[in-house]
């Protein structure tokens, strides 16, 4: 498939681009100078993973166009996305003298993004900001949108802001080095859009999923921008989550960040946990709004064949419930849940605890 350009656009905000391929990082400076003109200073957030990795090719990319170029890596992991983390980038970018005019630059998966680009939004009330994304997961989800965000104790993405990226670079060859768990991870987004966009991505993955699971090169580009094409007619729609439409992009979330937090951040990826969130959400669905139960199996089938089975993991209706509270989704004492009703048609509904623990102590037996 030949590198491919999705244009976000935005009601009363400049459109951007996001570009897929192989080999596209090497042309960083040029996109650089062409989405930001007037910066002369970029500093390049990575982690300990990825900056041994790709660090020095990108650095070089952009400081030969004329770029002063910085850099920061902070140690890999979900436990990065805080705010002591947050505030040495902060710092960093004051000692290094970086102005209004530098822009940020984020390499790595959705930990880096979501830190780097909440560093961007408030140093100095806002500087530019790019993606360069290196997982499955951030080519697909995190790095499109302009959600940016760390994590407290008390739960994920408590606080964060809006950011819009100047570019997206969805550079598909970082991909070779992505262990197994994290292509998994990324496989739970492409699901979760495959049935929230519409019949035709839905049966297509269902066609496709083996030879996404495999690495098939023509079928992980075609996926990332299938993906990129439906988060960004969301997010056009609904930019801040203000009308509703990009509340579906937590499909599998209520679920999912609660396992996460009473699992403890790392023991699951973001989409082994999403992906049980998605099994379970579809089974209340069915049983709240009579969704088909051959929709259910045929999810079941997609989630198997991308290596996303159901998880070793049990906890109590009460301590999930009490999670799922705490979740920045819940809305006046409720917990809400995106609910498919069928391919491409959801509602996000209040599950009265009462009814939330019922179908979690079901949940919990299906695990004994």
């Amino acid at each position: 498939m030949p590198n491919v350009k999705v244009v976000v656009n935005l009601p009363d905000k400049p459109s951007y681009n996001v570009r897929i391929g192989d080999g596209i990082r090497t042309g960083l400076g040029a996109r650089l100078h062409a989405c930001a003109p007037y910066a002369s200073q970029v500093l390049i957030v990575s982690d300990s993973n990825v900056s041994p990795l790709y660090g020095k090719e990108v650095r070089a990319a952009i400081k030969d166009a004329g770029f002063r170029t910085v850099d920061i890596a902070v140690p890999a992991g979900e436990s990065s996305k805080s705010a002591d983390c947050a505030l040495e980038i902060w710092r960093a970018m004051a000692q290094y003298q970086l102005d209004r005019d530098c822009v940020v630059a984020a390499l790595g998966g959705g930990v880096v993004g979501d830190l780097a680009g909440f560093a961007a939004s408030t140093y100095m009330r806002g500087v530019g900001f790019i993606q360069i994304p290196t997982t499955l997961l951030a080519m697909v989800d995190s790095s499109v949108g302009g959600k940016t965000g760390i994590d407290l104790h008390e739960g994920k993405n408590l606080v964060g802001a809006f950011k819009q990226p100047l570019y997206v670079c969805a550079d598909t060859a970082t991909l070779a080095t992505l262990p197994d768990r994290e292509w998994a991870c990324g496989c739970a987004e492409i699901a979760k859009s495959a049935l929230i966009d519409s019949d035709e991505f839905f049966f297509w993955m269902l066609e496709s999923a083996e030879r996404l699971a495999a690495r098939d090169s023509a079928v992980v580009s075609e996926a990332i921008a299938r993906c990129v094409v439906f988060k960004a007619d969301v997010v056009a729609a609904d930019e801040e989550e203000r009308a509703g439409v990009r509340d579906c992009l937590n499909y599998g979330h209520t679920m999912g960040h609660a396992i996460e937090k009473l699992a403890g951040y790392g023991t699951f990826s973001h989409g082994q946990a999403v992906a049980e969130g998605m099994r379970f959400a579809i089974r209340l669905a069915a049983a709240l709004h009579g969704t088909p139960l051959d929709l259910v199996r045929e999810q079941d089938e997609l989630l198997d064949a991308l290596q996303l089975p159901s998880l070793d993991f049990r906890a109590s209706a009460d301590d999930m419930i009490e999670a799922m509270h705490g979740d920045k989704k819940a809305r006046g004492g409720h917990v809400r849940f995106v609910l498919p009703h069928d391919i491409g048609s959801w509602t996000v509904d209040d599950v009265d605890d009462e009814v939330l623990r019922e179908h979690l102590d079901a949940w919990e037996r299906s695990k004994e």
